[in-house]
């Protein structure tokens, strides 16, 4: 019987050697597989998405400034509905879509917090993805005070680049409009006004200022479609405002640092000698939310869910992230709090109060 088995084995791994062998040398297999694979990833594009009685968020950019091999930067992908916005566009971002089949043709536009550029960096590649998709129409950004000047300087950059792709492809492919950048500007008065930046087919967006200062004005952006919600902080300290404008909320996606970790960090760079890296990784706390901090301030809103997004420092394995999440599951239900990461798919059904949580390539 050992004699047979292994017999057996020896067989199933010489076949298997001979087959890799073939498909390294013998190019019409190659080809063969290779097509297959193809048609199996373009088969798998997430056309679902757009879905008239859902609001679904995926996660491609959960990560911050600070490289992090897991996590692209700041990008979050709201679709109601037919429609889809992103709110920020870190670099990274787009190919991140891309490689989870999320198809970019249908954008209709962007809605950026601030002008860092782990929430900026990204719009060369969003505009080409989502042009070469299909969308042939001028991409609309809203942003606060100074969308002017970024989305000129982007038209400005790019204009060579995306003169090229209509030269060499034709109108029909690349039609010249959807390679421009439409800014929008969103001006709210005080911490105590929100502003409606779009109310139409049963989606709003919100706008209201969080507080990143030096860097203001910041906005953070409430999106309801049809009796369902989401809000985002953007970059903020622990602000009011997320209780005030994500109170009942379904989602509630924040920002969150460990300063456990980035204490630690700022000593090894001190013994090591970069001292420049350790005060950065001092001083960074200040403008950014503690993870206590943002349960608390769920709690304080009802919040069904929580997610940590843009994730500072990166966390690298299973023992960072019990050290980003240490302590939090005495103030809050852990079943209802997410260390965010990049395809991270929420889906909140219409009439329901169900989140349905999924990984997409993960």
């Amino acid at each position: 019987m050992k004699r047979t088995l292994i017999t057996a084995l020896a067989i199933v791994c010489l076949f298997g050697l001979a087959a890799y062998i073939a498909l390294m040398n013998v190019a019409k297999l190659q080809d063969k597989v290779f097509q297959r694979a193809m048609l199996a990833k373009v088969s798998s594009s997430r056309e679902s998405l757009y879905n008239s009685d859902s609001l679904d968020l995926v996660f491609c950019g959960s990560g911050s400034p600070m490289p992090d091999p897991k996590r692209k930067q700041a990008c979050i992908a709201v679709f109601a509905g037919d429609q889809f916005y992103l709110i920020d566009t870190g670099p990274g971002s787009a190919p991140r879509l891309s490689n989870m089949g999320v198809p970019t043709g249908g954008l209709k536009g962007v809605l950026w917090t601030h002008y860092h550029s782990d929430h900026i960096g990204g719009i060369g590649e969003v505009i080409l993805n989502s042009w070469a998709g299909g969308r042939k129409a001028p991409l609309d950004i809203w942003g606060p005070a100074g969308v002017e000047q970024v989305v000129s300087g982007f038209n400005q950059a790019y204009a060579l680049e995306f003169s090229y792709r209509t030269a060499h492809h034709g109108p029909g492919i690349f039609p010249a409009d959807g390679s421009r950048l439409i800014p929008h500007r969103v001006d709210v008065p005080s911490e105590q006004d929100s502003v409606i930046i779009l109310d139409q087919d049963g989606l709003k967006i919100t706008a209201f200022l969080v507080d990143h200062r030096p860097i203001e004005p910041a906005l953070g952006y409430r999106i309801d479609y049809r009796g369902r919600s989401a809000i985002f902080s953007g970059d903020t300290v622990n602000t009011p405002n997320m209780v005030r404008y994500g109170k009942d909320v379904d989602v509630m996606v924040h920002e969150a640092l460990s300063t456990t970790i980035t204490g630690i960090m700022a000593q090894v760079m001190d013994a090591s000698g970069q001292p420049n890296r350790a005060n950065i990784l001092r001083e960074v706390p200040a403008i950014h939310t503690l993870p206590a901090e943002a349960v608390r301030t769920a709690n304080e809103a009802n919040a069904q869910l929580l997610v940590f997004s843009h994730i500072v420092p990166p966390v690298l394995n299973r023992l960072m992230e019990k050290m980003f999440m240490r302590g939090l599951d005495e103030i809050r239900d852990p079943a209802t709090t997410l260390l965010g990461f990049d395809g991270l798919h929420l889906s909140l059904p219409v009439g329901s109060d169900k989140i349905q949580v999924s990984a997409i390539n993960r």
